[in-house]
Parts: C-alpha cells; structure tokens; sequence
C-alpha cells in the first residue's frame, strides 16, 4: 500500500535529497511525495492530496511555520499525522510540537534511516486509523440495515458457535401493511413510489421504536414488529393506535396531481414464538426472526383486515377489554385453521 508522504520546508535542496534517497521507495510505488516551502502552502497540497498519510515538516519557515501548521491540520486532515523535523538545540520548539499533537519528530541533520523507520511507523499509526474509521462507517451503514438486537448478539464473545441456535419466547407480534401500494406502484413514476414507501416506513418504524419494540423484517409494503418484556401486548396495541393515527394524517400529491392518503391495516397477535437465525448456514444468509403459528395468525388477522383497522382474536380481547376500546368483527376463516376464529377491531 502507497504511503503519501507533505514534506514542508524552505530549503530548497531538500526536495532532490529526499527524491535521491528514497528512489527505491518511489520507483517501486512505496512512497509518493509532496512537497511545499511552508504551512500556507502545505495547506493548499493538502486540499489536493486529501489521501495524505504523513506531513514531514520543518519548524522555523517563512509565512506559516510548522507550529502553526501543526495546529491547523486536525481540521485541515483529522487522520494525517505529522512528524516534526527540527535541530538538536531546538528543544522547546519540539517540546511544544510533541503537545500540540505531533506523532513524532527527528533532528536534523536527518538520518535518512532513521527517518525512513519513522515514516514506516507513522504510516502503520495511520493506516490503524483509517481501518477503524472504516469499521464505524461500515458499523453504521449495517444499522441501516440490521436490527440492533442482531448487532448486540454479534457482538457476544463466540456468537459464531451461536448462529443457529434459537429460543422459544413470550411475545406479541404486529403486521402493519399499507393498504392498496400495489395498485399505486403500477400507475406512478419508481421514485415516487419508492419515496413515498419509505417515508411511511419512517413514520411506522419511529412509533414502533417510541413503545419499545422493533423492526423485525420489512416485507414489501408490510412491516413486521416485535415486541417483548413487560406488558408487550399493551405496548404493541399503543404502538398500533399511534401508528393508524399518524398515517391518517399523512397525505401527499402525486406527480399527475391527485392526492394520495394511505390507508393501513393491521393484525396482531401474541403468545409463545420460537426466535432465532432462520435461513442457510451454508449459504451464510440468515435472518434473525421469530417464527411459528403466533407469527401466522397475526400476519393473517393483518390480511383480513379493513382499511385502518387494527384486528385482534377474541382470546386477545378477553386479556385487554378493560383496557382498550373494541367492537366485534365476527368469525374470519384464517387460512390453515379448521374452525373459524372470533375477531375484534381495536378501536381506541
């Protein structure tokens, strides 16, 4: 890997030594150099060359000297580091780089080994850094894609040896699907719909978040929610309510003028649920979920229901009652279930 390497200084002869003393290193595409005669001009070889590794730079210089520069770099370039270049009888100037953030620094006249071993290792401090920069880029983009519980359980120590295994737990489970997105995808222009999508998405996922549980797939124009720990069921019910209520507010204009207002519906259900990474070790593509005849019922209440309705079991209407307004639906025939099963509509 290439080390980029601002070299600032007034002595004009510098520039040939080094390009005499590192020809191997630059011939073979080890080292690139930069070079300026003080802080100004550093300045502006660093706003070309922001990929700069190591700024080797003189003290004493006309216009900016090198402690100046040096406190200008952590904004100038935040990764880059700098490695001061002064004589033996320079003391306090060195003391005062070495406290203002210098990596290091070698004495002149410059023992090319010395400084060659320096850059070497300033370049290694650099690139640590710039892998972990990386890492926290690269962490926060797998946010947008991956439920923060996942990332807590890969962050476990062995969590490799872990993958498959699963648990059964207690929790309560909501589909909330936009009614008719479909139809509305096959009339309207890809970045509309997708806009529109998304920022639906971000109304149901934010009162999700707000009432404590999480997003556990998102599957086409249908979201699925978990909710688990104390009173779950409640919570999934608050987070229905407030999600009907914030989207029968919404409404946008489409590109040939009309007026959209979406419209959804949702299922929930809760009880014992089995939880775990589903999919192909093999492969290595799997889904952290929950799965099982819980999960089944609510994603079917969820299709059977109305335009904003919110549609529970009776079993589900016994446990609430007295603490939510419903009213009957009536017996619904869910797919997979012999007999037909009793239903409410969540009212308030």
């Amino acid at each position: 890997m290439k080390t980029k390497i601002l070299v600032v200084d007034d002595e004009a002869d510098l520039e040939l030594l080094i390009k005499q003393k590192f020809r191997r290193k630059i011939r073979e595409n080890a080292y690139e150099f930069v070079f300026a005669g003080n802080g100004q001009e550093a300045l502006d070889r660093l706003s070309e060359h922001p990929d700069t590794d190591i700024v080797l730079s003189d003290i004493n210089m006309p216009v900016m000297d090198g402690l100046t520069l040096l406190g200008r770099l952590p904004e100038a370039s935040p990764v880059t580091k700098t490695v001061m270049v002064s004589a033996y009888g320079d003391m306090q100037n060195i003391r005062a780089a070495m406290n203002g953030g210098a990596f290091d620094f070698v004495c002149k006249p410059v023992d090319f080994n010395d400084l060659e071993l320096t850059i070497e290792k300033t370049a290694s401090h650099v690139q640590q850094l710039r892998d972990t920069m990386k890492a926290i880029q690269e962490n926060n983009i797998l946010k947008m894609y991956v439920d923060e519980t996942v990332i807590n359980f890969m962050a476990r120590p062995g969590f490799e040896n872990k993958l498959l295994a699963s648990e059964t737990v207690e929790a309560s489970v909501m589909f909330v699907d936009i009614c008719g997105f479909t139809s509305l995808s096959e009339t309207q222009p890809a970045a509309t719909v997708v806009g529109l999508l998304n920022k639906y998405f971000d109304q149901i996922v934010k009162e999700i978040i707000a009432h404590g549980g999480y997003v556990d797939k998102f599957m086409g124009d249908a979201v699925m929610a978990v909710f688990r720990g104390e009173y779950h069921l409640d919570r999934a019910l608050d987070a229905a309510l407030a999600v009907r209520a914030q989207l029968q507010t919404a409404h946008d204009a489409l590109p040939n003028g009309t007026d959209y207002r979406p419209a959804i519906s949702i299922g929930i259900n809760t009880g014992e649920m089995v939880s775990g990474n589903i999919g192909s070790a093999s492969l290595k593509r799997l889904d952290y979920t929950v799965i099982g005849d819980t999960v089944n019922v609510s994603q079917r209440l969820q299709s059977a229901a109305q335009p904003n309705q919110i549609v529970i079991t009776e079993t589900i209407y016994e446990r609430i009652k007295e603490s939510f307004e419903c009213q009957p639906i009536g017996e619904l025939k869910l797919k997979n279930k012999a007999n037909p099963i009793m239903t409410y509509e969540v009212v308030a």
